[in-house]
């Protein structure tokens, strides 16, 4: 009885060492994907924060990482079906981060992007179905953080979406949504949120790139140019800087 006893206590104590052994595995797995993504290395930090969070499931830190890289990598996927399923899991994942931590801007700024980004990739009507959870968890991350920009540029690439729907798109959206929603978007609202995203993180291209955007679409060309070529300017920071670059010296090209 007494072996018996002693072997019942050393496993327990094993099992007890073994709860932080793993959770500090997960932080290592976790520091480790940061390291992926800052290098600009998204399939990979993507396959160690799911690594991380098979040891951790619960985390939310880990669950709006995954939705982060997942959104990178389907942003310029060129297969549908890949495209779609990294999209599903960005949002799977980013729900998960907000239900497990509803107080964590990020984990709603992910969410709004997750959605964003899998709304941009469907067709208008489509579109409007997610236009309005977009704003919602954009606009908590706001209250939540005031000097998110990237819920600033979520805000300001839903109000330029919505004025560039067209006739037939914004019927549709009265008619899901009675109006109210679609009816507060304008381009004075973009530009206005697009100009915070940039006053927070100059540095930042896509930042640049998109409130570039906005200006030529409002019909503000010589304010499109100089965004354009700050861009350029910018550093490479995110996974797809390269491709925004690229983006940026072709649409300036076309700016009058």
């Amino acid at each position: 009885m007494a072996t018996y006893i002693r072997r019942v206590i050393a496993a327990a104590a094993w099992l007890a060492g073994a709860v932080p052994a793993a959770a500090q595995s997960a932080n290592e797995l976790m520091a480790a994907g940061d390291r992926e993504s800052a290098a600009r290395r998204p399939a990979a930090a993507l396959a160690t924060y799911e690594r991380a969070l098979q040891l951790d499931p619960k985390s939310a830190l880990l669950a709006w990482r995954v939705a982060r890289e997942a959104v990178d990598l389907g942003e310029f996927e060129k297969d549908e079906r890949r495209r779609t399923a990294l999209y599903t899991q960005a949002t799977d994942h980013a729900r998960r981060a907000v239900a497990a931590a509803p107080a964590d801007p990020e984990a709603h700024f992910h969410l709004s992007r997750a959605l964003g980004r899998t709304a941009l990739a469907l067709g208008p009507r489509e579109r409007v179905k997610l236009a309005v959870e977009v704003r919602d968890h954009a606009l908590e991350t706001l209250r939540l953080n005031p000097r998110h920009a990237g819920a600033a540029h979520v805000m300001g690439v839903w109000h330029a979406e919505v004025m560039r729907l067209n006739g037939v798109a914004r019927t549709v959206a009265r008619a899901f949504l009675g109006g109210q929603v679609f009816a507060s978007a304008s381009w004075r609202e973009a530009i206005r949120f697009m100009e915070l995203s940039v006053a927070i993180e100059p540095e930042r291209l896509v930042h640049r790139l998109d409130l570039a955007r906005v200006y030529r679409d409002a019909d503000r060309p010589a304010d499109a140019r100089a965004a354009y070529e700050a861009a350029l300017r910018s550093p490479l920071l995110d996974a797809n800087d390269d491709t925004y670059r690229q983006h940026a010296e072709s649409e300036l090209r076309r700016v009058r």
